[in-house]
């Protein structure tokens, strides 16, 4: 199934895509699009069934905004340097364990919504990323297996980031990582029954019209599977928790000088194979 809510920031109602791209109301079948629904098996199921029997209300999509795909988000973990092709385009050596940090439910919005330029920004940099969403309580887990059975669904992520607050201004990453709006999310959550090899799907990002991202999961050094049993060994992770798995080469991190960090005006689209698509235009905070 693809999930998704729509309507204005803050009061969106639960939708879904059916088979033939239809738009269809999901309130009043369920209240939301959260961790709570995903846990529920139950709830779910109706979902399903619902969508099934095609006599969900269709809802006129023109003009209406697409939210996050997930409300009421407990935290969003994010795996850096995950990449074959970006660590070698950075200059980094492959890490031997995950690099992992945090970014706050709070940056996450819409995925056409305005991404804002951080009063100051030199340094704003696009990433697109493979979301995960967790729909199961995963605490050590024992294989890369069973981590995969733990997850709900997956939709794309834009790991927007600042990089002089990241790597020049002291501390950790979070400072480049956590300005307003810099994590867009969906348009859909997508089940993991029609995501059968999240290590198989392509990511593209453009910026004003400009191919800048062209990569594949299948470049991930630490797959899917192994990033949700290695982070449920430091952290539990709870339905409706997100997991941002990385970005591809072709960040303008990687570029030579002078790098083309985003400015307000720019216009950033990006893509995952089956998963939707985003538009973002940037504005000065």
């Amino acid at each position: 199934m693809k999930l998704l809510r729509v309507g204005t920031a803050g009061a969106e109602r639960p939708a879904l895509i059916d088979a033939d791209g239809n738009l269809r109301d999901l309130s009043g079948v369920v209240p939301d699009i959260d961790g709570a629904l995903l846990a529920d098996d139950a709830a779910m199921a109706r979902v399903r069934a619902a969508a099934e029997a095609g006599e969900l209300p269709v809802l006129d999509a023109a003009g209406v905004r697409t939210g996050a795909p997930l409300g009421r988000i407990g935290k969003v973990v994010c795996i850096g340097l995950n990449y074959h092709d970006h660590a070698r385009e950075t200059g980094a050596r492959p890490p031997a364990e995950p690099v992992v940090f945090l970014k706050a439910a709070d940056t996450v919005v819409g995925p056409n919504d305005t991404v804002l330029v951080p009063r100051g920004s030199v340094k704003t940099d696009w990433e697109v990323e493979l979301a995960v969403v967790i729909g199961r309580t995963a605490r050590y887990l024992d294989s890369a297996e069973d981590a995969l059975a733990h997850v709900a669904g997956y939709t794309v992520a834009h790991d927007v980031s600042e990089r002089e607050y990241q790597m020049d201004r002291g501390g950790t990453w979070d400072k480049g990582k956590n300005c307003e709006t810099f994590n867009p999310l969906g348009p859909w959550l997508v089940t993991a029954d029609e995501v059968p090899d999240p290590q198989k799907l392509g990511l593209k990002l453009w910026v004003n019209g400009e191919l800048k991202q062209d990569g594949s999961t299948a470049e991930q050094i630490f797959p899917v599977g192994e990033v949700v049993r290695y982070l449920s060994h430091f952290m539990t992770l709870y339905p409706g928790d997100v997991i941002n798995t990385g970005t591809p080469a072709g960040v303008a991190f990687g570029q030579p000088e002078p790098k083309p960090y985003l400015r307000p005006g720019d216009v950033v689209e990006l893509e995952i194979d089956g998963l939707g698509r985003q538009r973002q235009e940037l504005k000065g905070a």
